[in-house]
Formats: structure tokens, sequence, C-alpha cells
């Protein structure tokens, strides 16, 4: 016996208990079986009452269980007719939901009763297409109860303290043993075989509470008795339930699973009998329809077999297929439970035996395809892999069904993309094309179809390669649907942008790209979420930059032309591709520095032209602005002095239209600090602008502040302030004889004015204009007290700008400063860290021999406390 055996052989085990995280659980498979074995026939729920045994043939302590199972509530007996497949799992939940009320509601006996009559469900085939989708969800009654039973008992066992994972029968307490023990004696008098089989295997952890060998004992006795069940079908799926409840409980233990599996085999000769037979023609279900209902069941007890087995059980298990004539049932079962690594080493013995199948019996197809899994993750032999690939598409490509074909070949694409070129690749998709064209086959197999694309671009990221094949833009064709279309062009994208290492100019890839993106691009409409346009517009451009025509700037300019046309709706490509535009006048004029300056010229005013056509067809009117202002620096640092002043007029010519709020990730802020930032850039730039000689002096400077004057700001706003302290660096750096900073080959205003006294004046009565708008609103601010932290703020402002950019050993302008000074610490507002900073640097600079005359200014400053 088992637990009798030495010390070394028990911690053998238990470290083989535990089933690890490479085992595919049951959980992952439920999906796949509802979805694949399904009905159109009326499925019925039928509940049944034994007639009551003779008080003579059982004891009374037997009976009074026997009449507490038969019992039934009123309405239980029920039969419930002509439901849908839905209909009928819906009533299966709410049996589970049922059970478990019940026992929330200590209602044990009732809840045995609900899992009995599930049970009972498991012996009807009369929609046997039904049965593998019937099994799981009943199942999971079964799992349920099993749960309820065993954690009721563990609860039992918590007092004094809980029990350990690794308990023992010595830890459990004489209560929760008897509880136990009710249970299994409750199950051993239903007299039905099937529900008494499957409510004990349901509660079979439980006999952990009992006996070291309850589990090792139960096992080989529950095998046994699936022996006494006649329908093959039936058996099968008990085996595999039985199996799976002994995996989960005690995994270690082989024997039963092989016991199973061999009881398995000898069934098999029942699919030729007459019961079934008469079954299947009743019921008008093809022999091979039939034999794939068992494929859950076998595959579920091979898989447990298998796992973690040795090479040498493969080829065991394959001996045997051989023997049984090469069972096709066994054969697929086999290829989907042991390891790829093993069946691939063997693929050419496995396509032997698949073409000695018979082919009325298991589809081939079915068969090539559970090879195929396998080679998918695992390699044959290098010399094997051409024969192997047309043996596996002789059978494929016969297959009628489409919807069976394309999932054989969407299995295969894998294998065919790993280990061959584009050559096999381009045959393969002729083929699905072939078989999926008619009827438009394609649009019931989009899900096979999008996976095939998605193995192909997992093994192709060469796309020359891949848009030279013949057929792959034809296989997109087949994508009609609208919303699949976009995501399969979405995924070949993302790709694209992954893995395309160097900027592209191949035709073939251009244009093919194009048509992708024009596919993302046309599928924008009214009803298109933010996000999504954000996410596809994010696709297009990445595959914008990747486009690179080298020095033929002209080419690439007509790309730019042909994208803004293909791509309208999408503002946030028009911007990418207006940056594109000027990284394009740029890199020309640099490449083409000192050659052919006229047809430079020429070139970079068509990169404007573009520009300026393109910017008002945004509605982002920041979006507008600043490339606008781009636009213009770009054309002024090439020269271009009419496109730059174009640029630059239209900007401020856009000024009033900036609304007072805007929307930023779907909420309103006020648009005044980003238009500040905008007109502090657009000032900066002014310096090096040169002043038309139609427009008068400082037109642009002029032009922009009487925007900034008639603009409506918010309420209660300093901007239009704040941009009258900005400007007057701008003018005090436009006064010197030299500027900060300039642009090759452009003469600013230094040069055009040379110093003239009339500019200097111009400039002068500009400053006095600004300063007194200034003071103007300081005066207005300090009539009301709630406004002076503001005036203080905006006082120190203009000190600052005075400080730096003024000449203060002009009396005026230096009192000027000196009240400024006391106005901004007149209520106590000023960060007295910065201004003790200001005081100390004024001093070190009066230190220097030509600003000596800060010293008298500094004396007159006084640091006052907050009030």
């Amino acid at each position: 016996m088992l637990c009798f055996q030495d010390l070394g052989r028990k911690r053998k085990e238990k470290e083989e208990e535990a089933v690890g995280p490479d085992f595919e659980t049951w959980s992952s498979k439920r999906g796949e079986i509802l979805a694949r074995f399904t009905t159109t026939e009326k499925l019925s729920i039928v509940s049944r009452k034994a007639p009551s045994p003779g008080s003579s043939a059982v004891s009374e302590k037997v009976r009074t269980r026997l009449e507490e199972l038969d019992d039934l509530e009123e309405g239980s007996q029920k039969e419930l007719l002509n439901l849908s497949q839905q209909e009928y799992a819906n009533r299966i939940e709410e049996l589970n939901q049922s059970l478990k009320e019940a026992w929330a509601s200590d209602q044990k006996v009732k809840a045995l009763k609900i899992v009995i009559q599930c049970s009972k469900l498991l012996s009807d085939t009369s929609v046997i297409q039904f049965y593998p989708s019937k099994f799981v969800l009943i199942t999971d009654i079964l799992d349920t109860f099993g749960r309820l039973v065993y954690d009721r008992i563990w609860t039992m066992c918590s007092d004094p303290r809980p029990l350990t994972d690794s308990f023992t029968v010595e830890d459990v307490n004489d209560t929760a043993k008897e509880t136990c023990l009710n249970w299994f004696f409750k199950i051993a008098s239903i007299r039905e075989l099937l529900p008494r089989l499957y409510v004990e295997a349901a509660i079979l952890k439980c006999n952990r509470f009992l006996n070291k060998c309850g589990i090792p004992e139960t096992l080989p006795r529950l095998t046994a008795m699936i022996r006494g069940i006649g329908d093959p079908l039936v058996a099968a799926y008990a085996r595999a339930y039985l199996c799976r409840v002994g995996m989960e409980v005690a995994p270690h233990l082989k024997d039963s699973l092989n016991r199973n599996f061999f009881d398995l085999l000898g069934t098999f000769r029942q699919v030729s009998s007459d019961s079934v037979q008469n079954q299947l023609v009743l019921q008008r279900v093809e022999v091979p329809e039939y034999l794939t209902l068992y494929s859950p069941a076998v595959n579920w007890i091979l898989q447990c077999i298998a796992y973690r087995a040795p090479e040498p059980l493969l080829t065991e298990m394959t001996e045997r297929c051989k023997k049984l004539g090469n069972n096709a049932l066994l054969l697929n079962s086999v290829m989907r439970a042991f390891r790829p690594e093993f069946v691939a080493a063997r693929a050419t013995d496995f396509i032997g035996m698949i073409k000695d199948c018979d082919e009325a019996g298991f589809p081939k197809h079915l068969l090539f395809g559970a090879l195929g899994r396998s080679l998918a993750c695992a390699d044959p032999p290098e010399s094997e892999r051409l024969t192997i690939l047309n043996e596996a598409w002789k059978v494929i490509t016969k297959v009628c069904s489409p919807q069976d074909y394309v999932i054989c070949a969407e299995i295969w694409v894998e294998f065919t993309c790993r280990h061959f070129s584009k050559r096999e690749v381009n045959t393969v998709l002729a083929d699905v094309i072939k078989h999926m064209t008619p009827d438009r086959a394609f649009e019931d197999a989009y899900p096979q179809l999008q996976s095939v694309i998605r193995k192909i671009l997992t093994y192709f990221h060469d796309f020359s390669l891949l848009f030279s094949m013949e057929r792959f833009l034809p296989f997109l064709d087949m994508f009609q649907k609208d919303s699949v279309r976009v995501e399969v062009c979405r995924s070949i994208m993302d790709i694209f942008i992954r893995h395309q290492e160097e900027p592209s100019r191949d035709p073939v890839i251009l244009n093919a790209m194009l048509h992708i993106c024009k596919t993302m691009h046309d599928s924008v409409n009214a009803l298109t979420l933010e996000d999504e346009k954000r996410s596809l517009a994010l696709l297009i451009i990445g595959f914008i930059r990747m486009v690179s025509f080298g020095r033929d700037f002209e080419q690439q300019l007509s790309f730019c032309v042909e994208a803004r046309a293909t791509f309208c709706n999408l503002e946030s490509v028009l911007v990418q591709l207006i940056h594109t535009v000027n990284q394009l006048a740029m890199e020309t004029s640099r490449v083409m520095r000192g050659n052919h300056s006229r047809k430079t010229a020429a070139f970079v005013r068509a990169c404007a032209a573009y520009s300026f056509i393109t910017i008002p067809s945004l509605s982002s009117i920041f979006s507008r602005l600043s490339l606008y202002l781009l636009s213009g620096q770009v054309a002024l640092a090439n020269q271009c002095l009419s496109q730059a002043d174009a640029f630059l007029k239209a900007a401020v010519s856009l000024l009033p239209e900036v609304p007072r709020s805007i929307s930023v990730e779907g909420k309103l802020r006020s648009s005044e600090s980003f238009l500040m930032d905008f007109i502090n850039n657009f000032l900066a730039t002014l310096l090096v602008v040169p002043d038309h000689p139609e427009h008068g002096v400082l037109y642009l400077v002029r032009g922009l502040l009487n925007m900034v004057q008639d603009y409506t700001w918010e309420d209660n706003s300093d901007a239009k302030v704040r941009v009258y302290i900005s400007a007057l660096p701008l003018l005090a750096a436009m006064s010197q004889e030299t500027y900060l900073y300039s642009i090759p080959k452009v003469d600013s205003n230094e040069t055009l004015y040379g110093g003239d006294p009339k500019f200097l004046s111009e400039i002068n009565k500009l400053s006095e204009t600004l300063i007194g708008q200034i003071l103007d609103h300081l005066k207005a601010l300090g009539r009301d007290e709630v406004s002076t932290r503001r005036q203080g703020a905006l006082a120190f402002s203009l000190f600052g700008v005075l400080l730096a950019h003024g000449d203060l050993r002009n009396n005026k302008l230096s009192q000027l400063a000196v009240n400024l000074w006391n106005l901004s610490h007149k209520y106590g507002h000023c960060e007295t860290r910065v201004s003790v900073r200001t005081l100390e640097c004024m001093k070190h600079q009066a230190q220097q021999a030509d600003m000596t005359h800060l010293s008298d200014t500094v004396q007159r400053l006084a640091l006052q406390s907050r009030t």
C-alpha cells in the first residue's frame, strides 16, 4: 500500500504532487469546448424520481437516507422542453446558483439533490453533438459542490487553530471526520451509477480528512465503476472527469491515469456496435463527426498522462496506435498531449500513420492540424521539413469545407513562415485565397485570416520582401469588413514602425504603405473617438517619418503633397507633414549651400508655399500660430524674406481669433498662458526680422502690439501689460549697434538703419508709450486693495526690465526704477529672498567701471518687512 512506503519515496512523491504552471488547466479549455460543440437542436432538462426501495432490502438508516434523497421538492420533477443552447446554459447556471443558495441557507440535502439531478443529465445523449459542452456545464456544478463540502469540513477543523495545507489525518477532529463520513455515506446511497460516480469523484479530495490511503484506494475503485457505463461517449467523459479531479488531488498517482486510458482504448470497438450506430443514424450524425466528440475527453486524459512524461512513453503510445489500426482519434490526442519537441522529432513517422488512417473515420485535416500545432512550437529535422510541408498541404488543400480548411491552413502558415522563403509563403497565400474567395467564405473566417497575417508579420520584417509577394495584397483584399480591415492595417503598420530600421524610398513599400494608411485614414468619420483618431494618426506619422528620398528633395516634397491629399482628415498628420517640409527646406539649404542657389531658393519657396497653403486647414488655432511662426523662421533662415513676412503677418492677423478658453485633454482651460508663450517667442523672432521697405519702421512690432491692445483679455487679467513689459527688452535690443543674434545672409534692422537717429527715436517713442500704459495700469490697480499683490508683482517685473535693459544714468529713469521698487515692496508682497539677491547683484555690478552709477540707485532702495 502507498501509505506504508518508505520516507524517501514519500518525499519524491511530495515533490511531484504540485502541478506546475506548464500544465494546461481545464479552465483554459472550457471556453474552447463551449464554442466548438454547439447545436441548434432543442434541449431538455428532466428530473426523474426513482421508485422507493422495499423496507426488507435495506436497513432503517439507509432507508432514511434514500427517502431524504428521493423526497424531491415540488417543481423539481418538471421537464423543461424545447430549450435553446443558451437557455439550457442559463438554466444550468441557475441550478449552480440554487446550489450555492441552498448551501448558504444550511439546506445541505437540497444541495445534494441538485447535484444528483444535474449528474443524471450526463446520461442523456439525445443531442449528441452538444454532449461535450453539456459535460463542461454540469461539471462546473460538481466542482462547486466539491469545493463547498471540502471548505465546510476544513472550517470544522479550524478550532483551536486552522489546518495547514500539509495537514495529516491526525490533525482532523472527530466532528469533522464524522461529517465527512456522513457525506460519503449519503453518496453511497445514490442508486444510479452515473450520479453516484460523479458526486463521489467531486468530493474525492475530502478523503484527506479520513484516511492517508483514501485517495489512492478510491481512484482505482471509481475507475472500475466506470466500466459499468454502457455508452462509450458517456464513459469517456466520466474517465476524463475522474482524471481531472485525480490530477488536482494526487497528480503523482499515474497508475490511475494509465488504467483509465487503457480502459478507454478498450471501448473504441463499441463505436461500431449496433447500439451506437443506430443512435448515430437516428440523430443523423456521421462517424467522423461523432469521433470528434471524444476529442476533449481523450485529449485531457492523454495530457494528464503525458505531463512531464519521458520521451519513451510517446514511443509506446505510437506503437499502441499502430496496434489499434492507427486509430485516428487516439493519434490526434497523442500529438496534442505530448511535448512538441517529442512530436516534431517524429513528424515523418506521424505523417506516415496519418496517411494510413481510414479517410472515413476521424478527419485527416484535424490530424494534420494537431501535428501542425506541435511543429509551430518545435522544429523537425531540417532535411524533412519540405517533405512534411508537401505531405500536409496535399491533404489540407483537398478539404472541401472553407471553415475546416482555413482552421487547418492557419495552423500550418506558421510552420511555412518559420522555415521557408517568400515563395512557399506566397504559394500558401494563393491557396488560401482560392479556397476562401468563392461565395465570400472569407466573411466567416476573419479571426483565422487575421491570425495568418499576424504569423506572417512575426517572421517577415523585411517589407520590401513582404510586399513583393504577389498574393499578399490580394490576401488583404479579403478583409472586406471595415473594422477588421482597419485592425489588420494597424497590425501591419505597428510591425513596420517597430522593425523598419532605416528610412525607405522603395516604391513597392511606399505604394503599399500609402494604401494601408489610406485605409486607416478613410475609416475616420464623425463618430470616431478622439483616442482612436490619435492612435491611427500616430501610426501614419510613424510611416511618414520613415520615408526618405535622400537628396532627391523634389521627390520628397511630391510625397508630402500626395500625403496631404490622402490624410486630410487627421490634423496631427498634417502638422507632421508641415514639420517635415520645414525640415526638408532647412536640409536643402544646408546641403546645397553655395551650389545652384537659384534652384535652392525656388525649392525653399515651394516648401513655404506648401506650408502656407496647408496651415489654414488646421482647426487648432495654436497649431496654426506655432506653425506660421515656425515656417516664418525657416523662410527667414533661407533668405526668403517675402515668404517670412507673409507667415509672420498671417500669425499676427490670427491673434484676434484666439478664444479665451481652449480644450486640453477634454477639459476647458484658459488660453492666456499659451498665448503669452507664443507672443514671447514671436517677440524674440522679431529682433532679426528686417522691416519691409513699404510698411514703415517696426511695422511688425507695432502690428503685434496693436493686436494685443485690441484683444479681449480675461477680466482682471494682467496679460496685456505683461506683453508690454516683454516687448521692452526687444526694443532695447533693437537700439543696440550690434544685435545679440542674427541670421547669416539676412540684413536685420541694425544693418538697414545703421543706428539712424530717426530709427532710435521711433524705438524710444514706442518704449515711452508702453511704459506709460504699464504705469497707468499700475495706478489703476492701486485703487483696489485686493489688487495690491498683482500691482507689486508687475512693478517688480518692470523694475527688473529697467535694471537689465535701461540706462539708469538717466535721472528720470533712475527715479522711475526707485519708485517701482518701493511700490513693489509697499504692501510686503514681494519675496524677500528675491529682493535681497537683486540688491546683491546690483552691488556687484556697481563695482564695474562703467556701472558705478548703480551705487547711488542701490542706496535709495530699501527692504520693507511684510505687513
